[in-house]
């Protein structure tokens, strides 16, 4: 599933590709992938005439700004969004076109067919699923040591599945828990509580840089994620842990494991991610 380094990137060619372009008309060939309104014919009808004045991001979700609506997608599995000439022949599992008055579309591709739609008036789409609930956005300046202290204090569950809910940390999803919780040092599987303020900020630091440097190199390609533009990331040259089982560690040299905490995959090095107990509790000296 594109994260958010694949997510923002997307975000960042699509704004280049669409920005300023008008809705004609919208073929939806899968109606599931339609969710509000939940008829198609209803969707395709408030979204013509519309112009796109812009995409942004809430976690793993694209936000397509127009006229009197917003347009919120999620790509889920290998959704994927690119932009052809209208008459240009639609390839094998494109679900949804949006036809431009230049003579160009939008058009979304799904071969697993779990992404989604959703339109909303202007503003609503923060009250409503499924953006009411994301948590703190991780390269935003309110993502700050403090905020995300708060988030994960005093909360018994593993580091890991504690970092995938994205109701505490958006965005963040199985390949960047694992390679962030391995720059910090930490073991996916212990318990948040057990963390002291000193791991606490240093995994923010490690989530926070592990992101932006995907970012930078376009994300990760490790399953069918491509841009925009048909652009494959970079980012799965720098991974450290995910998806190298058996292959030693970059830091120490041992290998590396695999597990399962909370239905995911997850990747570490033992021997760099030790796994630690909670810290006692002192108790008062009785009188």
């Amino acid at each position: 599933m594109p994260e958010l380094p694949e997510v923002e990137t997307v975000k960042r060619t699509l704004n280049g590709l669409v920005a300023g372009k008008t809705i004609a008309s919208v073929t939806v060939r899968l109606p599931r992938i339609i969710r509000r309104p939940e008829e198609p014919e209803a969707f395709a009808r408030l979204l013509e005439g519309q112009t796109i004045h812009g995409v942004e991001r809430r976690g793993k979700f694209l936000r397509f700004l127009l006229d009197d609506y917003v347009l919120v997608s999620h790509l889920r599995m290998e959704g994927r969004y690119g932009v052809y000439p209208s008459d240009d022949p639609a390839e094998l599992h494109t679900h949804v076109l949006f036809h431009f008055t230049d003579g160009t579309d939008l058009r979304y591709k799904d071969v697993r067919q779990f992404g989604t739609m959703d339109v909303f008036l202007k503003g609503e789409e923060w009250t409503l699923p499924p953006l009411h609930k994301l948590g703190l956005e991780p390269l935003e300046p309110e993502f700050t040591t403090e905020a995300f202290r708060r988030r994960i204090e005093g909360r018994s569950t593993k580091i890991k599945p504690l970092l995938l809910n994205q109701e505490v940390v958006a965005g963040i999803g199985n390949i960047y828990v694992d390679e962030a919780l391995h720059k910090a040092g930490i073991h996916p599987a212990r318990e948040a509580d057990s963390l002291s303020r000193q791991e606490l900020a240093k995994l923010h630091e490690a989530i926070v840089s592990t992101l932006q440097e995907s970012v930078e190199a376009g994300g990760s390609s490790v399953k069918s994620y491509v841009n925009g533009q048909g652009e494959r990331g970079e980012f799965q040259f720098q991974l450290v842990v995910y998806g190298r089982k058996n292959e030693p560690c970059r830091t120490c040299g041992r290998p590396i494991e695999k597990t399962v905490l909370g239905g995911r995959g997850t990747h570490f090095c033992p021997h760099c991610q030790k796994l630690k107990g909670k810290r006692p509790v002192r108790k008062r000296d009785k009188k």
